[in-house]
């Protein structure tokens, strides 16, 4: 007897499956295998709730006797251009045992033959004008497109079924003006559940029949639309190359849009017009058909879009008669942990609630209701999160709880989340103060030894009680928001420079070149002094040789609005020193002289200087402070690269970072040691240990890293490896998830699958991260980063601190990423 075999690929692991001649048992065996092993793989790849939740929902589903009714995916001419891409991803879902339902279109293949005949395409109103014989070719295009996907299937052991007719019934459009174009009249399902039910894929073209058997074109989107409204599947996928919709303003991809929530405000808006707006349209009239757990996801080849769903309109109360009484008694009852555990009754709740003012957020449905405190002058507190299932799984829970919080503490089965506060300390301090108020409980905050660190905030999930300590932005319902602060300045300030002629000092004159408001007025340097200063285009600047004399006397005289100082290690004390006199004397010792930003290693370890490392530190400090000691490029690159993992540190294995840099970090005068505090020979970096220290839960712990630099022959840009062993395990994915949600926000953060390669930072003024790899037991990351010595790792994250210390937006004069 001979066998054939048939190899497939799933997750990188090769796995043969011989037939024909196999028992019923065996092949339910392997099907089984193939399941639970794809099942490990969506655990590993996805958070827990989204593999339950799906695996929950289908697993009836999967009995060939109920054809399941997963999704609807339209699939665009465009993209079958990736053939092999798109046939894995459709097999992967089959073999968890999803059955979805495949519509494909045709429109660029279809094009490219009838140009090739000479004919140019037609089109009304976005539809195409079909006459005879475009039909034709229509249908040759339709039917090979179908069979190569069936084709593409079979190959990887998916049963698939063409299916090109019997299921659209269609009058005609308009014939007189758009040909044989129909309009469906009628979907009939039976075959697609025949298909179903024997194991295999329907995949189906956009070709329907009149009464009367006339073969009638189609457009594959709306098809997908009728289809989906006769089988009211979970999901309809519109799998195309655009990307989704975007945002016509910030040019931002709009990942989810609630339509009950949003949809009248974005019809109002200008850019939402001609596609869009028939667009958006077109899926409201759609989802509005549909069961509100539908929704419709906008995807790409390359899996990113936009996910658009009913939704409910998200409400606000500030009293609980408002809302209705009863409603609310009946939530407390049904869901709040307290309750349930009889520590209080839902009197006692609503009573507690009546004794500060409070808000009320949530959806029409009560899936999640949320309730803020907000006693008068105090940071508010939201003091319940209280979320149904159907609340949870459906997403409702992010939709109104909008902001992700940047940590939290877990105790006694309660977890408090902040947001915007980034010092632990602080926290502390904050919540130290809440509880002497009565405003939480004490069993949030870690005490002793034992005390788990706190950690990046996880997907909220209805199995905990929350409190989120958070700057609420009054009416806010979709999000948190930081403190109202004043606005940023636009007034001109004047900035003196002393040690322009090195590297780091060329860099930001040209930067403040093109600042709006911070003008150069003063560059010092010994040995160009008489000399014209090149890069500066606001004005004419000839550089001078400033003393500690006249230092004072410009200072005495309110001369400048800052200084900055771009010395040698060990040279910059006389002219601080200089400057404080000059202060003391102008200001009657107020202290409200002139800022001063160091770029040396001078004043990093000093009390009474701000560490200026705005995306790790607190920036009001920042804003605050007189005295800022600007971080070494080095340093500036390992924190952030440790930073997001701290809340794995396992003591007391330390980080060990290896880094490579240009030769410009080590100055412009051989053997003297560069502007990072780093020289030429071998460096201590104690500095990324002492600041990223003060990140860790208890000021006990210290962190210290193994450091190992060198210099490679390129002028600018530094590359650093991080291999750090993690107290938990985590897979790639989640790793890289971690820098996601640290750097959300910032704008000289940029993230990449790839390794970081010296072209992607040189000439760049932010910090680039990427090659996120874990060790095969999932303990210990691997993480590369990288930035341009004299940019992020000087002038840029000089010129940023300067922003926030004279009032100025941070990152006004440098030019951000794309």
């Amino acid at each position: 007897m001979l066998l054939s075999k048939r190899a497939l690929f799933v997750a990188g692991q090769r796995r043969t499956f011989i037939k024909p001649s196999l028992s019923k048992r065996f092949i339910q065996s392997v099907a089984q295998t193939d399941r639970e092993t794809i099942t490990r793989l969506l655990y590993s790849i996805g958070t827990k709730r989204e593999v339950e939740r799906y695996l929950r929902i289908f697993s009836s589903s999967a009995n060939p006797s109920q054809p399941a009714k997963f999704a609807v995916i339209k699939v665009g001419g465009a993209v079958l251009g990736q053939l092999n891409e798109l046939a894995l991803s459709l097999s992967f879902l089959y073999r968890v045992g999803l059955y979805p339902v495949i519509l494909h279109g045709g429109g660029p293949q279809l094009n490219e033959i009838i140009e090739r005949s000479g004919v140019v395409p037609e089109y009304i109103d976005g539809i195409r004008i079909t006459d005879a014989k475009t039909l034709q070719i229509a249908r040759r295009v339709f039917l090979d497109e179908n069979l190569k996907i069936v084709s593409a299937l079979e190959k990887l052991g998916t049963r698939a079924r063409p299916i090109t007719s019997g299921i659209f019934t269609a009058d005609y459009l308009d014939r007189e003006k758009y040909g044989l174009v129909g309009k469906i009249t009628r979907v009939d399902k039976r075959p697609l559940e025949a298909s179903i039910r024997s194991g295999a894929l329907p995949i189906l073209t956009s070709l329907a029949e009149s009464a009367d058997g006339q073969i009638l074109n189609v457009n594959a989107d709306i098809a997908a639309g009728e289809l989906a409204k006769e089988l009211e599947p979970l999901k309809i996928v519109f799998l195309n190359e655009k990307g989704g919709l975007f945002h016509g303003v910030s040019g931002e991809k709009l990942d989810v849009i609630n339509l009950d929530e949003e949809y009248n405000d974005l019809m109002k808006q200008p850019w939402v017009k001609y596609g869009t707006k028939l667009k958006l349209r077109e899926i409201k009239e759609l989802l509005d058909h549909l069961p509100r757990s539908s929704s419709k996801e906008l995807f790409t080849d390359s899996g990113a879009g936009t996910l658009i769903r009913r939704g409910y309109r998200l409400f606000r109360h500030d009293s609980i008669d408002s809302l209705g009484a009863d409603r609310l008694r009946q939530v407390i009852r049904d869901r709040d942990p307290d309750v349930l555990a009889e520590n209080q009754s839902v009197t006692e709740v609503l009573n507690n609630l009546k004794k500060t003012p409070y808000t009320l957020y949530g959806d029409e449905p009560l899936d999640v209701i949320a309730i803020v405190a907000h006693p008068e002058g105090e940071i508010p507190v939201m003091t319940k999160l209280l979320a149904s299932r159907n609340g949870v799984l459906n997403n409702v829970v992010d939709n109104v709880f909008n902001a992700r919080a940047d940590g939290s503490f877990t105790r006694s089965g309660k977890t408090l989340f902040w947001y915007g506060i980034q010092s632990v300390s602080e926290v502390e301090r904050v919540v130290r103060e809440f509880e002497e108020k009565g405003r939480i409980d004490r069993s949030y905050l870690p005490v002793g030894p034992s005390a788990s660190p706190p950690r990046p905030s996880t997907p909220l999930n209805g199995s905990r009680s929350y409190s989120s300590l958070a700057h609420l932005t009054p009416g806010s319902v979709r999000g948190y928001a930081t403190s109202a602060r004043p606005a940023a300045s636009t007034e001109q300030k004047r900035l003196a420079l002393i040690g322009a002629r090195g590297y780091t000092g060329q860099a930001l004159t040209t930067l403040l070149s093109g600042h709006p408001f911070l003008n150069l007025t003063h560059v010092s340097s010994r040995q160009l002094a008489g000399h014209s200063l090149e890069g500066y285009t606001k004005a004419p600047i000839t550089y001078s040789n400033l003393s500690t004399e006249d230092v004072h006397r410009m200072e005495k005289n309110g001369e400048v609005d800052a200084w900055v100082l771009a010395l040698p290690n060990g040279a910059a004390k006389p002219f601080v020193d200089a400057i404080d006199r000059g202060a003391a004397e102008h200001t009657g010792g107020s202290g409200n002289g002139g800022v001063i930003v160091d770029l040396s290693a001078d004043y990093r370890f000093e009390s009474g200087w701000t560490y200026g490392l705005p995306e790790l530190y607190i920036r009001d400090t920042i804003r605050r402070a007189k005295r800022i000691a600007n971080p070494g490029c080095f340093a500036t690159s390992t924190q952030l690269l440790i930073a997001p993992l701290l809340p794995f540190f396992t003591h007391p294995i330390w980080p060990s970072v290896f880094a490579i840099s240009g030769y410009s970090g080590a100055g412009t005068v051989a053997g003297v040691q560069g502007q990072d505090g780093r020289p030429t020979t071998v460096p201590k970096l104690r500095e990324a240990g002492v600041h990223l220290s003060r990140l860790l839960p208890s000021r006990a712990d210290s962190i210290k890293i193994a450091f190992v630099p060198t210099v490679a022959p390129w002028f600018s840009g530094i590359i650093s490896v991080l291999s750090m062993s993690l107290n938990e395990h985590l897979s790639a994915r989640e790793l890289k998830a971690l820098y996601e949600k640290k750097y959300a926000d910032e704008k000289l953060v940029s993230l990449q699958n790839d390794v970081v390669e010296v072209k992607d930072v040189r000439d760049q003024h932010g910090w680039v991260v990427g090659g996120f790899q874990v060790h095969s037991q999932g303990d210990r990351a691997v993480v590369v980063g990288g930035l341009d010595n004299l940019l992020k790792g000087a002038a840029t994250q000089c010129l940023q601190n300067l922003n926030l210390a004279l009032g100025y937006d941070e990152y006004a004069g440098i030019p951000l990423p794309q």
